[in-house]
Order: structure tokens, then sequence, then C-alpha cells
């Protein structure tokens, strides 16, 4: 079993900057893909960021340049280091964890609020 608990959203004005924390616990340090995910109201949850575990990372076009992800082995966390915020970033933001073997976790997600 894994937990994950993300942290770290709020509200930023424009062209703000936050970093959201995933903690891992349980199995995952056997993963293959750790990633964030958002979805905005009315809107299909979309990928934001993925790690592998071999450290290559993918970003979606709409953060490249903006977003980072990274991750802390020795502490079993994900990062996303978020900058230049707009508007249509606002979002709850989700971690992910997929395990060698397929299986699937989510966190209970963070509300990311971008507005003046």
């Amino acid at each position: 079993q894994v937990q994950l608990v993300e942290s770290g959203g709020g509200l930023v004005q424009p062209g703000g900057s936050l970093r959201l924390s995933c903690a891992a616990s349980g199995s995952s340090f056997s993963f293959r893909t750790m990633g964030w995910y958002r979805q905005a109201p009315e809107k299909q949850r979309e990928l934001v960021a993925q790690i592998r575990a071999g450290g290559n990372t993918v970003h979606a076009d709409s953060v490249k340049g903006r977003f980072t992800i990274s991750r802390d082995n020795a502490k079993n966390t994900l990062y996303l280091q978020m900058h230049s915020l707009k508007p249509e970033d606002t979002a709850v933001y989700y971690c992910n964890l997929v395990q060698l073997w397929g299986s699937t976790y989510w966190g209970q997600g963070t509300q990311v609020t971008v507005s003046s």
C-alpha cells in the first residue's frame, strides 16, 4: 500500500510562485512513475509533469519553462515548483504514483488558486 499526502497549495497572485510537496509512504520506492495532475472545474484531469524511476522528466507544454518536477529520494517526497503562475493554472493538483506492476495511487489533492 502507498499513501500520498500533498501540501503547499494556496492562493497566489498572477506571476507568483508556489511549491507543492507530495510525501509518499509505504511501498513507494518501487515506482514506475510519479507525477502531478490537475483538474480545473468542469475540465478533465490532465497531466502536469511526471518523473520516471530513471530520473527522466516530462512537463506539459502549458507549463514548460514555468514548472519543474523533482523528487527527493531520501525523503520520499515529490515536488512541483511553480513559477510565473497564471489564472489558468487554477485547479486542484493531485499527486500520482504508478508502481512497477501497475498499481496506481492518488493523493487527496491540494487547491491552487491564482487570482488578484
